[in-house]
């Protein structure tokens, strides 16, 4: 009896090992098939058409590993923000990083015509316990640079709209295509500075309107008949004392200002939703603006500041991001401390 029960044993046991092993076998095509479907319906969504089988090929497998990666980190310990399955999926982060940020970062930290001035919002103390310029109607809808590394000229345009609100009552949106083209303190697609925008900014008499010389997303000749006329102007600007979050503060508390900041990240590349507590460091290669600032609700609540991106409504937020604020390096997080300007007017 004991051997028959023995027997039975080992025969269920192996019969468990055949099935699990069977269960494998038909999971793993299952889940190739799944992704397959997915890849090809993102591809649809997002209207991207490969040159060949080849290129289809490497791109899937670069979807799959970051939708596999996305998933993980979705389904794993809760940090107060998601990711998602975006435009970027069947990019690298390095060929995202390549393509998609843009800001030129000074090799050395040397004084600028917006430092030259005592910073005017250092007595300031007014400061609301939260803010958000959107519902002022000082900030155009979210734009989308496409694959030219032209962040710091909507960041700087984004700051330029704000100031020409407050001080104007009129929001206009700005051309950035008109940096793109004729600022030749910087380069286009292939990156530059927000401060050096300014400056050429005021050098040109201002920008015309977004209407008037349309985004194209690729680097152009300066259309002069377009910019004639110019629909706002700024006086000058300044930069915010580095490293120091309260006068960030500050600054945001009285105009939208633009910001540099680290985000050719991975989960930048993919964020979605919440407050973005995620490492990063101070390797700043993109530019935003910030917008506003909060809290989260509840006991606890995570403090943020709200950036307003140039990658398209389909990113973040409907094109934001809420990044965590007063974290406890003076950089901030992602350094976005670090080298914040904004214009006069």
């Amino acid at each position: 009896m004991a051997k028959q029960n023995q027997f039975s044993f080992l025969t269920s046991a192996a019969l468990l090992v055949i099935i699990v092993s069977v269960s494998e076998t038909l999971c793993r095509p299952l889940e190739e098939e799944h992704l397959l479907k997915q890849h090809e319906e993102w591809m649809a969504i997002h209207g991207r058409v490969y040159k060949d089988a080849v290129e289809k090929a490497k791109r899937y497998e670069i979807f799959k590993e970051n939708v596999k990666r996305i998933n993980a980190f979705n389904n794993g310990k809760d940090v107060g923000y998601k990711l998602a399955v975006n435009k970027f999926a069947d990019l690298t982060n390095e060929e995202f990083r390549a393509s998609y940020t843009g800001y030129k970062r000074r090799p050395t930290r040397v004084l600028s015509s917006g430092e030259k001035k005592p910073f005017k919002y250092a007595n300031f103390t007014a400061i609301p316990a939260a803010l958000d310029w959107r519902t002022k109607k000082a900030v155009t809808p979210v734009k989308d640079q496409g694959n030219c590394g032209s962040c710091w000229a909507f960041s700087a345009v984004a700051a330029m709209e704000g100031i020409t609100m407050i001080k104007k009552g009129k929001l206009v949106p700005l051309s950035v295509q008109e940096l793109v083209d004729c600022d030749d303190n910087d380069d286009g697609c292939m990156g530059g500075l927000m401060d050096s925008a300014f400056e050429f900014i005021v050098s040109n008499g201002g920008l015309t309107t977004e209407a008037n010389y349309p985004y194209q997303g690729i680097d152009g000749t300066c259309n002069t008949a377009k910019t004639a006329n110019q629909a706002a102007s700024i006086t000058g600007y300044q930069d915010v004392p580095a490293n120091n979050e309260k006068a960030l503060l500050q600054a945001v508390a009285n105009q939208p200002v633009s910001v540099a900041i680290e985000g050719g990240g991975y989960n930048f590349q993919f964020y979605s939703s919440g407050v973005f507590t995620g490492s990063c460091g101070t390797d700043i290669d993109h530019a935003v603006t910030a917008v506003g600032y909060g809290k989260t609700s509840g006991s606890g609540g995570t403090k943020y500041w709200l950036m307003k991106n140039s990658w398209g409504t389909g990113w973040g937020e409907k094109g934001y991001m809420r990044i965590q604020k007063d974290v406890s390096s003076k950089a901030g997080l992602c350094g976005l401390a670090t080298e914040a300007s904004y214009p006069t007017a």
